[in-house]
């Protein structure tokens, strides 16, 4: 098995606080990933860790067959990431963006200009002309950082909430660009609490609870016939019911 991200013991503490503890990830190449989790669970610092945004506290980690405490700048080429907050450049237009992202990574600039294009046309940001990114709707920016994320042609692909906060028609745009990646050998690998997206997208999961990886595998074989949903619950455990219900709705809630 060639494993795309593989970790040991992989740690990260906070003064008291062990956000990620222990985990020892195995996500396939080709493969789909849906990370999954409570909020706070440790999906976000994971992937600080895994592309080098952050240090682990302890543990090993390899991406794409490489050491990422040796050599992150290597790793760093050939992986696209999409974080939480973003980190638009806002003072630039869409192209001037996604042209200066294209050359960052070394493409020459007629290469990085044509693949913006194509970019900005497949995502529906194609009309933009002039104005800059700040004056983007969030599922503009969104759809922007995927496209930033894509033009040097990453092997592996890591998406934190990729569909938080956008309509429907974005969201089925980005889910047929990953649907491409996927399907061309990339890897992505995701984080979402939107549970319809990530079974109808991945093809494997993982699922993290207080820092602690608690499932991981194939997402059919893992839910066996039933729902996500169903899995998600029975991993994490069911929340504790309220002491006292509402009492303009009758009763516990």
């Amino acid at each position: 098995m060639e494993y795309c991200i593989e970790t040991a013991g992989l740690t990260k503490v906070y003064d008291s606080l062990r956000a990620v503890d222990g985990i020892d990830l195995r996500v396939e190449r080709g493969s789909f990933y849906g990370f999954l989790g409570p909020n706070g669970a440790g999906k976000s610092t994971t992937i600080k860790i895994l592309t080098g945004i952050t240090a682990a506290s302890g543990g090993r980690a390899r991406i794409l067959g490489q050491d990422l405490g040796r050599t992150p700048l290597q790793i760093k080429r050939r992986i696209g990431v999409v974080p939480e907050d973003l980190c638009i450049f806002e003072n630039l237009t869409a192209r001037e963006y996604l042209t200066f992202v294209g050359r960052m990574y070394r493409m020459p600039r007629d290469t990085a200009r044509r693949r913006a294009e194509e970019l900005l046309e497949l995502l529906g940001l194609a009309d933009t002309g002039k104005t800059l990114a700040l004056e983007f709707s969030h599922g503009m920016k969104k759809k922007l950082s995927l496209a930033a994320s894509i033009i040097h042609d990453p092997e592996l692909l890591f998406l934190d909430e990729p569909f938080e906060g956008i309509d429907a028609l974005a969201s089925r745009t980005i889910r047929a660009v990953l649907d491409r990646l996927v399907q061309r050998g990339a890897t992505v690998f995701l984080t979402s609490h939107i549970l319809e997206i990530v079974e109808r997208l991945c093809t494997h999961v993982g699922i993290i609870h207080k820092g602690r990886l608690v499932k991981q595998g194939r997402l059919d074989e893992l839910a066996s016939g039933g729902s996500l949903e169903d899995l998600f619950v029975a991993a994490v455990g069911q929340p504790e019911e309220a002491a006292v219900g509402l009492s303009w709705l009758g009763g516990r809630v």
